[in-house]
């Protein structure tokens, strides 16, 4: 499993942004968003990388 801190994801419309984004990528995959911790999880077969892309690519960059 894969977490990601999202800055810029402050409420549940960047969550579901997020979420999409996500989807696009890896429609397997399993996400839960906590727009409160600004956090993601994402569980799939991809790796991490492509999941940064995506994020990054629909304007929700993750920080270290």
């Amino acid at each position: 499993m894969f977490r990601f801190n999202i800055p810029t994801m402050t409420c549940g419309g960047c969550a579901r942004s997020v979420t999409k984004a996500l989807m696009d990528t890896d429609p397997d995959a399993r996400i839960e968003t906590d727009p409160a911790a600004r956090e993601v999880r994402v569980e799939s077969t991809l790796s991490e990388a492509v999941f940064v892309a995506a994020l990054a690519e629909a304007g929700f960059p993750h920080a270290r």
